[in-house]
């Protein structure tokens, strides 16, 4: 599991990507810290599908070294706006490729981090993307994968009434709600988990996001002065809570490449 060390803001995924990030700086092994502390300037991120940088600019904000790819050139000039006025333009780079064709502008074994939420939900060949990161992570390196949950989305439409898009979630094989739909599939627990470790990668940590908070209306938010701070913390407690975890709105899995020299991340 892997410890919540830093915050970039308070969004809890945000959190546990700081904490891989720094966890990066420890890569090296005793070599490294003979010429002195590690620091976030050395860690390289790459965020596959995350073009307007809402998970890029907080973590080149903690001094991480970011490149971003996309397909939108929209969404890239988004993240080049976002990361001038956060002050990290120097330190974020937006390339223009599709998720599948990752190896025309990113060099193998060249990431400490690699990022890719809500992306495999759209894309052609979810398999074909995987590998592509696996590819561009290094040995040692971690994967942070966020991706729409397919149990989470038919509580959702239950309690909104819209019983026929529910059934539709439940019973299709890619947990659509029919030809209207946004999103090309959704997943569950066990689906995400399989793909990723298909490419090799080690699963170390799966979570929930909107678990319990999703489902909550507005009154009951407001019903104390303490009522939101008290679902947070319940919410808190849910993401990792293995019988509530298939039910999440999101499901973020946090994988590793093996590192064959076996040297254990984070020695010193």
């Amino acid at each position: 599991m892997v410890e919540q060390l830093r915050a970039t803001t308070g969004d809890p995924v945000d959190q546990v990507l700081a904490a891989l990030a720094e966890r990066a700086t420890q890569r090296e092994g005793p070599s490294a810290h003979r010429t002195g502390a590690p620091s976030m300037a050395a860690v390289r991120v790459l965020d596959v599908g995350g073009g307007s940088g809402t998970r890029a600019v907080p973590l080149a904000s903690l001094g991480c070294s970011v490149v971003v790819v996309d397909s939108s050139v929209n969404a890239l000039a988004i993240l080049h706006r976002r990361a001038e006025d956060a002050g990290v333009a120097d330190r974020v780079v937006g390339r223009q490729a599709d998720a599948d064709r990752l190896d025309t502008v990113v060099e193998p074994d060249s990431a400490d981090l690699v990022v890719c939420h809500h992306l495999l939900e759209e894309v052609d060949d979810p398999a074909t993307v995987m590998r592509g990161l696996a590819g561009a992570v290094r040995p040692g390196g971690s994967v942070s994968i966020l991706v729409a949950g397919r149990l989470g989305a038919v509580l959702a439409q239950t309690l909104a009434g819209r019983f026929d898009e529910a059934r539709e979630l439940l019973n299709r094989a890619d947990a659509r709600s029919g030809p209207g739909d946004p999103l090309r599939r959704r997943f569950d627990v066990l689906g995400v988990r399989t793909l990723v470790e298909s490419v090799g990668l080690v699963v170390e940590a799966v979570t929930g996001v909107g678990v319990l908070a999703d489902l909550v209306p507005a009154a009951a938010r407001r019903a104390g002065p303490g009522a939101e701070s008290e679902l947070a913390e319940l919410e808190a407690a849910a993401a990792g809570h293995p019988d509530l975890l298939p039910v999440a709105a999101d499901l973020h899995l946090v994988a590793r490449r093996a590192d064959p020299t076996g040297w254990p991340i984070g020695a010193a």
